[in-house]
């Protein structure tokens, strides 16, 4: 096929020369339409696009059936727009568009006629992942199809309604949810672009057995119940001992079932996220570093690896390589990825500095495949502030985008700092707006300074609807070297209270300079040295993960509490031997879908066994 593409650029330049008005390559080769089929109802329209052409069309010509516009009885096409005939006809109709100056026509794109008479059933299969069906069946363009799924017929949850492909035809849906070793009923529900409801008959799926000792150690000491919010939570893993098998990214039911998961084996997520399409994300550490996107089938959707961003950085003479992608990725609405990176670089110019590790933030472009813009800590920040050593100097943990100014909210847990930072959607200059924390450009009231600052913190999040001017921040404050009073008495020093870890939410006026406390929950005793986040979730309570307590050993805990200024738990589930670099509450596993807890249940009620007669 390329070779033939080669050939025909070569051709096409004394075809030019010579004025003819034909050439004699094999068009099929080169000219196609997009959609390459359709199926429709009657009178329905579907536009086509000629693809695939090294040049420009000069004088397209649309048909059907190799007829100039069509007819009424094979319906008709204007520039690539067909509509179809208001009866079917009774045999599928061929569109092709040539081009009568250049002389090449494209294969034909068959467009089939959907009668709701002679639907097919749809049929089930297995994925990639044991826990994980599909479900695929045909129906026309402008349908949408939905599953219902339980271990009943009752059924009890639902997948999100999914539009079918551009043209119609063919499309699958990716049921997930189901628990391991469990035999599930499943049923489509497909709405026609005339309103009409499908309800395709019941089918049954069997799930695969997870592995044994590929399991977190996961208990819940407090069990859900009438004040627990709905959902399932998303557990990211870093294993603490030698547990390679362990599964690290997962989701479980609040009972502790695992009902999705995504193997991996000498890599680990750090982190993964839902994203609004319904795939995951995940930054991935092992022997090379990468950002993949995944379906719920664990298949890819996208990866860039560490080695090709540092060749793109190469290329830009950025003038450093990076080392390692780690703690967050985020992807923008433009199909951009933010993607936090470090590398290490040698100081000789600023005394007590040598080998000092620092941040960088890459936006990479997948279109391109290549960094669109990129900010270095080391261009934009003070070596001399360094309130945790200068090794590790600024140890980022989370990118969030601000969707009102186009801007970066970044924090770094070594530097006890949020920072914004001018992005400008890939046209700022890097510069640091603000810096929010002990030493930054932003004052608390008297009496909230220094002990409210954050210290070490995880997981900014704006809590708002706006993101730039005032607005609301929320973080896990872990508490690390908190100073505790005006004195400046460090938490845990020989005279001074205990470190604890907090859930602040602040009132912030960018224009100035100034925050105070709207809310607080103290997790005291709780101390947790490293990671964590929180989040609101839809009943109004708040969730957070404390996933390295000095209290305990080895011991991760994520718990739900009702709101207030101490914890009032409603759930809890701890992972013993693992640390949970952060726990999410997903209002289910397809965005804009939520599962309550009395729907999981009745998904996973026993089958009733059938009473045969005497």
């Amino acid at each position: 096929m390329h070779r033939n593409r080669l050939l025909y650029s070569f051709v096409l330049i004394p075809f030019f020369l010579a004025g003819c008005t034909k050439t004699t390559l094999s068009p099929q080769e080169i000219l196609t339409v997009n959609p390459g089929s359709a199926l429709l109802t009657p009178g329905q329209q579907v536009n086509f696009v000629a693809t695939g052409f090294t040049g420009s069309l000069q004088n397209p010509v649309w048909m059907v059936n190799g007829s100039v516009g069509g007819s009424a009885s094979t319906g008709t096409i204007a520039g690539g727009i067909y509509t179809a005939p208001t009866t079917a006809p009774s045999a599928p109709v061929q569109i092709t568009v040539k081009d009568t100056i250049l002389g090449v026509t494209s294969r034909p794109a068959p467009v089939s006629f959907f009668s709701s008479s002679s639907f097919q059933s749809g049929a089930v299969s297995t994925t990639n992942n044991p826990l994980v069906a599909s479900y695929a069946v045909t129906v026309p363009k402008g349908s949408t199809i939905q599953v219902n799924f339980g271990t009943t017929t009752a059924y009890g949850l639902s997948t999100w309604i999914q539009p079918v492909t551009s043209g119609g035809g063919l499309t699958s849906v990716l049921i997930a949810g189901m628990r391991s070793a469990a035999t599930y009923h499943l049923q489509g529900t497909i709405t026609l672009p005339t309103g009409q409801v499908i309800t395709d008959t019941d089918k049954s799926f069997t799930t695969g057995s997870l592995a044994t000792g590929v399991l977190p150690d996961i208990s819940i000491p407090i069990t859900k119940g009438p004040n627990t919010a709905p959902g399932v939570e998303m557990i990211d893993v870093v294993n603490l001992g030698p547990v390679p098998n362990t599964l690290q990214a997962l989701v479980t039911d609040l009972d502790g079932n695992v009902i999705w998961y995504y193997p991996l084996v000498g890599q680990t997520p750090f982190p993964i996220k839902q994203l609004p399409n319904g795939n995951m994300l995940m930054n991935l550490l092992g022997s090379s570093s990468s950002t993949r996107e995944i379906d719920l089938a664990g298949n890819t959707v996208f990866e860039v690896t560490i080695d090709q961003v540092n060749q793109s950085l190469q290329n830009l003479g950025a003038g450093f390589s990076l080392g390692s992608f780690h703690h967050d990725v985020q992807k923008l609405e433009n199909g951009h990825y933010l993607i936090l990176a470090n590398y290490t670089k040698q100081v000789t110019d600023t005394p007590g500095f040598g080998s000092v590790i620092g941040d960088v933030i890459v936006d990479w472009d997948p279109k391109a495949k290549a960094v669109a813009w990129y900010w270095n800590t080391f261009d934009h920040l003070a070596l001399t502030h360094d309130p945790m050593g200068p090794s590790d100097w600024t140890h980022g943990n989370a990118i969030v985008y601000s969707p009102d100014d186009g801007n970066i909210m970044f924090s770094m847990r070594n530097q006890n700092w949020v920072i914004k930072i001018n992005y400008r959607d890939g046209g700022g200059d890097g510069s640091v707006l603000w810096r929010f924390g002990p030493g930054g450009d932003f004052k608390l009231p008297a009496g909230q300074d220094p002990i409210e600052w954050n210290y070490a913190q995880h997981f900014p999040s704006f809590i708002s609807p706006n993101t730039a001017g005032n607005f609301q921040l929320m973080l896990f404050n872990n508490g690390n070297n908190r100073l505790l009073n005006a004195a400046n008495q460090v938490c845990g020093t020989a005279g001074a209270g205990a470190c604890y870890s907090s859930v602040p939410v602040y009132n912030v006026s960018e224009s100035a300079k100034t925050a105070d406390l709207a809310s607080e929950l103290i997790l005291s005793p709780a101390y947790s040295v490293c990671c964590g986040n929180a989040e609101f979730l839809s009943n109004g309570n708040l969730e957070y993960d404390v996933a390295a307590d000095a209290n305990f050993s080895n011991l991760s805990y994520i718990e739900e509490s009702l709101p207030g200024a101490t914890p009032n738990l409603v759930w809890q589930m701890n992972v013993s031997g693992s640390r949970v670099y952060r726990g999410f509450r997903m209002p289910s596993l397809y965005p804009g879908v939520t599962w309550t807890q009395d729907a999981i249940a009745a998904a996973n009620a026993p089958a009733v066994a059938k009473k045969t007669a005497p």
